[in-house]
């Protein structure tokens, strides 16, 4: 608030005039006073007047109509007459939802949980990229390769009777490379015995080969056998107990000729094997090869197979092993193959011939029986 300039005080501010009650005057006009002194009318109230007329009712007088309440009436058109089956509404028992407990909610954090959280599903058609025994060196694997690409696939032989007969009885011949270091004696038709290394000092890779092949595609191919025919190539091999190494050096194959014969079968192309120093099988595979079956153990008989037949339109290939007269796996050769990962599968669908052969290296001697009657096992189809 501000003050005019004359005011010179040093006192407080005057405080503002307060506001008077209005004054009644006294004068003897009624109309423009009211009386002094006022009381009320004697007696009691309007609505309580005994002089009122009893039939009619003061608006301020109120009472619920006769009778039960509108839900029990008959005449109520929102509810059921007593006459009626259905029963009369009733509000549930019970605390309201909302004082009750509280409802679960799905806990979807638990049925569907974060998959980025858990290890990747294990892919069963992957394989290893070095096996867990024994690794040749890249240069060894270079080297097959570039055999390979020099010396394609044969196309298959004409066919031979002779040829044919021969494989059927298990009279065939077992061959060894130049470089190979032990020995390879026959112990009868179909039987062979081999040593390689010595005891003191081991061997390179080898790859030991049959002649004629097992499978001579002129004679057990589709377009001979017919395409209800089928044909089953099989042999086995007898482990010794010689050997000092912990693992057995020895794998079972077929290969289609020619291959690598410092190579073992199943590391290039048209060519599989079983190596019995990690379990695993090789498919045109020169890394680590898949899980397949366990090591080998001296002193058993192991055995391998490949079955030619038609299956859903096409000729389907399985390849199988045998343990001590018992089957121990098979798997097929088209549906285990991985199209990203895995290289071609040319020469092993039955359209070249295919030789038995058997790998070794290091220490080991054992026995390869090619003769039906002198197997452990006792499945062989023809």
């Amino acid at each position: 608030m501000c003050f005019g300039s004359k005011d010179t005080g040093s006192g407080p501010a005057p405080k503002p005039a307060q506001a008077q009650p209005p004054s009644y005057s006294s004068a003897p006009n009624p109309k423009a006073s009211m009386p002094q002194s006022y009381a009320p009318p004697p007696g009691p109230p309007p609505s309580h007047s005994q002089n009122q007329n009893q039939t009619s009712q003061s608006p301020y007088d109120y009472a619920p109509p006769a009778g039960p309440p509108p839900s029990s009436s008959k005449n109520n058109p929102f509810f059921n007459s007593p006459s009626s089956n259905a029963p009369e509404y009733a509000p549930p028992t019970g605390p309201p939802p909302s004082h009750g407990a509280a409802q679960k909610q799905h806990d979807w954090e638990s049925a569907v949980p974060d998959t980025s959280l858990l290890p990747p599903p294990p892919n069963f058609f992957s394989g290893f990229d070095r096996s867990p025994a024994n690794n040749a060196t890249e240069e060894e694997a270079e080297a097959g390769e570039r055999w390979c690409a020099s010396y394609p696939l044969y196309p298959p032989m004409p066919f031979s009777a002779e040829a044919a007969d021969a494989a059927r009885v298990g009279n065939v011949a077992l061959y060894a490379p130049p470089h190979f270091k032990g020995t390879l004696t026959q112990k009868g038709m179909g039987v062979w015995s081999v040593v390689s290394g010595s005891r003191n000092g081991g061997a390179p890779d080898t790859c030991l080969a049959t002649y004629p092949p097992l499978y001579h595609a002129a004679a057990h191919s589709p377009a001979a056998t017919g395409a209800k025919g089928g044909k089953t190539v099989y042999y086995e091999v007898r482990i010794l107990a010689d050997g000092n190494e912990k693992e057995v050096p020895l794998a079972l194959g077929f290969t289609a000729p020619p291959y690598p014969a410092f190579r073992l079968p199943g590391w290039h192309r048209g060519s599989l094997g079983v190596h019995g120093d990690d379990g695993h099988k090789y498919i045109n595979d020169r890394w680590g090869g898949k899980e397949f079956t366990a090591p080998f153990r001296r002193g058993e008989t192991v055995g391998l197979g490949m079955r030619f037949h038609y299956s859903r339109g096409r000729q389907a290939v399985e390849i199988f092993l045998t343990r001590n007269g018992a089957e121990a796996g098979r798997w097929d050769l088209h549906e285990e193959t991985d199209q990203e990962q895995d290289l071609p599968v040319t020469g092993l669908e039955g359209h070249h011939d295919l030789c038995a052969a058997v790998g070794c290296f290091e220490r080991v001697a054992f026995e390869v029986v090619f003769r039906p009657d002198a197997w452990v096992w006792r499945g062989y189809e023809g």
